[in-house]
């Protein structure tokens, strides 16, 4: 049992969701952040921790302000002493939750907040309606610290040939998953739908969830009213929410603090150990495109040192910004995909703001252990293309180990050493993966990963309708193509 006064505890936690239909009556974002730590607070018991904290970590959003946290802390009454950090997308949210928890174990801070909020359907409203949503417009410099990814999520080849979005990136990948595990088009189809139906049922019962109408798998399988398809095999409901305004505020503080405080004990949320995985390498480089080595890699350091199994944990959260980012995380980490693996609903359902998800999920994470002393819960990070990855675990119970923040990094680059890519390649190639685009309804064009001899890879395009309906009734996957230029046809 590590020492009582080191001991970092998520004390509370809170969450806003707004839902006005014109922007003169919604809240922006940082008013947002600043209501759900106020309810945070209050879930903790002493607002007295808002104006104590040490620092406060902050996710950047669709909004522009330069700091935040800044005045945050000004609302709280903290003055200059609280340190700012935004977190710049493209960092993983985990990094924040492993941050806060080791600052406290290590002495460096005895209360942390971590918020981050969007109000994307505020903003949508505005432009719907032809009038304005602004931000405040916040003085002073910039924040005391900054994170920044240290590479760029897509390759120039990718955004060259028009692989760059991310329903594009994210179906090329589920395709070559179904392809690996050699199962028959309409068979996945299927067991996709099938995954989100039953997040969608798990969101009807979270409180918080933005959409909590139940949709079933024949909804969303296919292409409907308001249901649209956009890149094959995915529709409108198989991808996240992002047009939504919530927000999510998380108080960490040392147990020593929260006894001072008078905070009730059976209402604290133990951290026990977040892994992160920084490697960060384009899609079309990666010598399995349907692989994720990085969650195997954090989830082994991160169960290791808590002492826990993945098929023991009682409650999850994979993130699902699209259905192969939970499918590829479950084999990574050896979870069964027939176990509930949401306790929000997902990001389709539950909402999916742009950087700020992970909290919203912990939020609800922490609620249900309370409910289940004892209970263990994993919430995992993705940020990119299944680019970088987040393993946290939480317990309802005293940790038998002091918090641990592990680096994945290095291990994860030894897994996945890139393939060398190549631009405009002529030639014989075969598919690697691949994705349909459409055009309204129309499957207008076909994207594809292509191989080449001497295990190099390339990208390229077919602008062929017949060619792109094909590759939504038949396996492409595998197949021979020719190349000239950068354009594919089959061979």
């Amino acid at each position: 049992m590590p020492a009582d006064d080191r001991i970092p505890v998520l004390v509370g936690v809170g969450v806003v969701q707004q839902r006005a239909e014109h922007p003169r009556e919604a809240r922006e974002p940082l008013l947002l952040m600043g209501d759900a730590l106020e309810r945070a607070a209050d879930d903790a018991g002493s607002r007295a921790l808002l104006a104590r904290a040490d620092s406060i970590r902050i996710p950047r959003g669709f909004w522009d302000y330069a700091d935040p946290g800044r005045a945050l802390a000004e609302r709280f009454g903290s003055g200059g002493r609280m340190r700012t950090c935004v977190a710049e997308i493209g960092v993983l949210q985990t990094t924040l939750l492993g941050a806060a928890a080791r600052d406290i174990a290590e002495g460096r801070a005895d209360v942390v907040l971590v918020t981050g909020g969007e109000a994307r359907h505020r903003a949508q409203r505005a432009q719907q309606l032809g009038v304005e949503a602004p931000l405040t417009r916040l003085g002073g410099g910039p924040p005391d610290e900054v994170l920044r990814p240290h590479a760029e999520i897509l390759s120039p080849l990718e955004v060259e040939v028009g692989l760059h979005t991310p329903v594009s990136q994210y179906a090329v990948i589920e395709n070559a998953l179904r392809f690996a595990e050699k199962q028959a088009l309409d068979a996945h189809r299927d067991a996709v739908a099938a995954l989100q139906a039953r997040a969608s049922a798990v969101a009807a019962r979270n409180p918080d969830a933005w959409d909590r109408s139940p949709h079933a798998a024949g909804e969303i399988r296919g292409p409907q009213a308001g249901n649209r398809m956009l890149a094959f095999p995915y529709t409108k409901l198989h991808t996240s929410q992002w047009n939504v305004d919530q927000a999510a505020g998380l108080i960490f503080c040392s147990l020593e603090t929260a006894r001072s405080l008078g905070l009730p004990a059976e209402r604290f949320v133990h951290p026990l150990a977040v892994a992160d995985a920084n490697h960060m390498l384009p899609l079309a480089a990666r010598p399995a495109l349907e692989r994720v080595p990085g969650f195997a890699q954090a989830g082994r350091r991160a169960l290791a040192h808590a002492g826990l199994r993945a098929a023991g944990l009682d409650r999850l959260e994979l993130y699902s910004c699209f259905p192969v980012a939970v499918r590829a995380q479950a084999r990574e980490l050896a979870i069964d995909e027939a176990r509930p693996l949401t306790v929000t609903g997902g990001m389709t359902f539950a909402g999916g703001p742009l950087n700020n998800f992970v909290l919203q999920a912990l939020a609800r994470m922490v609620t249900l252990l309370r409910e289940a002393p004892g209970a263990s819960g994993l919430v995992t990070a993705v940020s990119g293309i299944l680019t970088k990855q987040g393993v946290s675990l939480w317990a309802s119970r005293p940790p038998e180990r002091p918090f641990a923040f592990f680096d994945a990094t290095r291990e994860t680059a030894e897994a996945q050493a890139p393939l060398e890519l190549v631009a405009a390649a002529d030639g014989p190639a075969r598919v690697a993966g691949y994705t349909v685009v459409y055009d309204g309804e129309r499957p207008a064009r076909t994207a594809f990963v292509c191989d080449l001899a001497g295990g190099r890879r390339t990208l390229a395009a077919s602008d062929d309708p017949a060619l792109a309906e094909l590759g939504t009734r038949e396996e492409l996957s595998g197949r021979a193509l020719r190349l000239v230029g950068g354009r594919a046809e089959l061979a």
